[in-house]
């Protein structure tokens, strides 16, 4: 089975019920809801689509709230403006004046921060100009590469110090209205320092709900701070847009490459996201790079694969739904599975799994979790094996829809004795055909169950021990 996971961006071309449940029978692992357009209805409205079509599907999947961050753009437009190489630009604090192609931006105060010699990238950096005068009003910039100047997009400021908040006032009413819904994961946009996780997990603890928190790594700051915010973060996503724009394109794969191993080396999922079937907004077939492409991300050892706007205004959704888990299994038949990581004391049970899996090569690895912090470890040695998870906390079986490998789980009972815990799981398992008594399993289980991070048994399961307990449990 497929252990690389998809995750896709909900929108006007995806927001009906049944195109829902088809994304979740052709693959859809996590559903992305991005907080930078709509409103908190027509997210609530999102949010019990997804619900009721994983119920009738009788597959669970996660909901992912991308929080918008501060993401300058350029302020509404009348019109169009027509720019032209050495055409002056001018960012001013308050006037608008198309003809004289003078713009505001959605944050004014970056304006102080700007020095002349600095440059401004617009429109995902299809539009570049230089800074060459600066007042306390405004910032003139001459246009080195020019294309039409539409409302509303954003803006970026690669050699720039920008003194903003990461979690702007609108990121923290979107954060409760997300841990009020039980969101399951959290992505947190234009993250700098581990101080923005710690943050964001202020705001929503106090609703209850304990959230995955991703960083998405986009800006230079990130990139030097990484392995800092790695340590904070339960995970990571490359997102390749404005890294691109911020640090050049040429610079991304490299970056996405270092990225991947260090989350990986630390148990974290990573997602790599932006731009992985573009073609394909517009065609039901992809190019022969973009799948490439997605190929390298998988064997990179990417946890997800992200499609945005393939699935929220393309022409084809299905479509590249089918595409991505077709390439994704491709790419794993040449994986190389069993890591050989560095191994942490923590992690010691989690190796021992997928050594004896990789020696054994049972037919999947079973594990009871409470936090999910087990099926990390677990999937950071990418064993060959399906992982089949048992919690008794459905948050916990949404979220590791975001981890590698992890295909199938299982909702249980709240027990005291480990022996009753595994009979019912292979009572109920056996029943919907999740595993069978002929074949065999590799079972990790903790003692005592109601303590965090204590997996420290492994079971071999094989036909007569399954029945043994089977049989006991009738007694």
């Amino acid at each position: 089975m497929r252990k690389t996971k998809i995750v896709a961006t909900l929108g006007p071309s995806t927001d009906d019920i049944k195109i829902i449940a088809k994304l979740i029978k052709k693959g859809v692992n996590v559903f992305r809801l991005n907080f930078s357009h709509s409103t908190h209805e027509y997210h609530k409205s999102l949010i019990d689509k997804i619900r009721s079509a994983s119920s009738k599907v009788g597959i669970e999947v996660a909901i992912l709230q991308d929080i918008s961050g501060p993401k300058i753009r350029i302020c509404e437009l009348k019109n169009p403006i027509e720019l032209k190489v050495g055409d002056i630009l001018t960012l001013s604090k308050k006037i608008v004046d198309e003809k004289h192609k003078t713009v505001t931006i959605s944050y004014p105060k970056i304006i102080d921060s700007l020095k002349v010699g600095e440059w401004v990238y617009l429109s995902d950096g299809t539009i570049r100009a230089k800074v060459i005068k600066k007042t306390n009003h405004f910032a003139q910039c001459e246009v080195m590469v020019a294309q039409t100047l539409h409302s509303k997009k954003g803006i970026n400021f690669p050699n720039t110090q920008l003194n903003i908040e990461t979690i702007t006032p609108k990121d923290i009413k979107d954060l409760e209205f997300g841990a009020q819904n039980g969101v399951d994961i959290v992505a947190l946009s234009f993250v700098s320092s581990k101080k923005d996780i710690q943050t964001a997990r202020k705001i929503i603890e106090p609703f209850g709900t304990n959230p995955f928190i991703i960083a998405k790594i986009e800006k230079p700051e990130a990139i030097e701070n990484i392995d800092s915010i790695l340590s904070e973060a339960d995970g990571v996503m490359v997102a390749r847009g404005d890294l691109g724009v911020e640090l050049g394109v040429q610079k991304v794969p490299a970056i996405q490459k270092m990225i991947i191993q260090k989350a990986n080396e630390l148990s974290k999922p990573v997602i790599t996201a932006t731009q992985m079937l573009t073609s394909m907004i517009n065609s039901p077939y992809p190019t022969r790079a973009e799948i490439s492409d997605v190929a390298n991300a998988v064997l990179d050892g990417s946890d997800a694969v992200m499609l945005s706007d393939e699935t929220t205004v393309g022409n084809y959704p299905i479509q590249a739904i089918k595409v991505l888990n077709q390439t994704i299994k491709e790419a794993e038949k040449i994986y190389d599975y069993h890591k050989k990581l560095e191994v942490k004391k923590s992690e010691s049970i989690a190796a021992a799994i997928s050594t004896i899996a990789q020696t054994l090569n049972p037919n999947a690895i079973i594990t009871f979790s409470r936090t999910g912090r087990s099926v990390l470890s677990i999937a950071k040695f990418r064993p060959k094996q399906s992982i089949i998870v048992s919690s008794y906390d459905i948050q916990t079986l949404r979220k590791l829809q975001v981890v590698w490998g992890v295909n199938a789980t299982y909702i249980c009972d709240v027990y005291d004795d480990g022996e009753a815990l595994i009979a019912e799981f292979l009572q109920q398992a056996i029943k919907d055909n999740l595993i069978s008594i002929r074949k065999k399993y590799v079972l990790a289980i903790g003692y005592p169950l109601d303590v965090k991070y204590a997996t420290n048994e492994i079971k071999l399961l094989e036909q007569h021990t399954m029945q043994y307990i089977l049989n006991k449990a009738k007694k």
